[in-house]
């Protein structure tokens, strides 16, 4: 038997800036929340990867840092005190009971009425490069992430990739490192349009399309790299003291299928209310999915409104969306 006491209204999964947003919004639906965390501090990827890296895409905001986002998102979920279980990650989720759900991690059990996945694209690996050097050098000029742009104060960086992110880092180093260079492979960009204009009218040394990394240089550290040109074959030698990879994630969805939520591609499947096909489960930002989704954080705190809404509903059928 559960304890009362133990029993709460709304656990949210993950407490990056979606997940914060699905706090704050069921304090504001009157809910008794708990929110369920891997890392050790809120913030989610944002704080562990990319706490000075500019965000775009926040309602309000021309632009914003990753680690002043999370701040003023977590002030506005903690107005309404929800309990916040840091190093934690869940590890099982089952239905108990009519309006009881059971979440399991190394350290214990949590009960909650209703669910709300907000744990971005779940367990994910950067993707590397398989070319000579490349390991040997991780953490010796090799990046990956840029939890600080200090590092690279003064230093000659080349960055591979052509999404938001990567664009994002040259265009925030652009007068912090002595010189940046851009590689992308495509033929187009995966960044956003205004964007890809800021950085082609920058200062960053931008080689697209069809350059990629083809080998990187140095014996204790980065000293350099050769890059090529996938269509014409024209390798090119350039000194650098850093290279930063942004070619993407490799995610593991396995745990979730595992709970029994259905996975469509790169994510749980979700109605248009946010429910997933268990009941009182619920999942919003990057972890869900449906037709015409767009990967970004404002799209996400849309999410978990509605996904909030339909649980507040879920548990009291009297409860209007608000």
């Amino acid at each position: 038997m559960v304890l009362q006491s133990d029993m709460y209204d709304v656990t949210v999964i993950g407490a990056g800036p979606v997940g914060l947003y699905a706090a704050y919004y069921a304090g504001l639906r009157d809910c008794r929340t708990k929110i369920l965390e891997t890392y050790p501090q809120v913030g989610g990827r944002l704080i562990s990867m990319y706490p000075e890296k500019e965000i775009f895409d926040v309602a309000g905001h021309t632009k914003i840092l990753a680690r002043d986002l999370i701040a003023q998102l977590t002030e506005q979920a903690m107005q309404y005190n929800p309990t916040v279980v840091p190093n934690e990650r869940v590890t099982g989720l089952r239905i108990r009971g009519e309006r009881v759900i059971e979440l399991s991690t190394p350290k214990g059990r949590h009960y909650s009425q209703t669910v709300v996945i907000a744990a971005g694209c779940g367990a994910i690996v950067p993707r590397k490069l398989d070319i000579p050097h490349l390991t040997d050098l991780e953490g010796h000029g090799i990046h990956y992430f840029l939890p600080s742009f200090e590092p690279l104060r003064g230093k000659r960086v080349l960055i591979v990739g052509g999404g938001n992110s990567a664009v994002d880092w040259a265009l925030s180093l652009t007068g912090i490192a002595a010189e940046v260079t851009l590689v992308h492979r495509m033929y187009k960009f995966q960044a956003h349009e205004a964007m890809v204009d800021r950085l082609l009218a920058s200062k960053v040394k931008v080689k697209f399309p069809y350059f990629t990394l083809k080998e990187v240089m140095g014996e204790e550290k980065v000293t350099g790299a050769v890059i090529w040109n996938e269509r014409s074959g024209k390798e090119e030698r350039i000194e650098v003291d850093a290279i930063v990879l942004s070619i993407g994630m490799l995610t593991n969805l396995e745990p979730f299928r595992e709970w029994g939520v259905n996975i469509v591609g790169s994510g749980i499947a979700v109605a248009t209310d946010m429910s997933t096909n268990m009941p009182g489960v619920y999942a919003a930002g990057d972890i869900a999915t449906y037709p015409g989704k767009i990967l970004l954080i404002s799209a996400g705190a849309g999410e978990a409104a509605t996904a909030v809404n339909a649980a507040k509903e879920y548990i009291d059928a009297g409860a209007l969306g608000r």
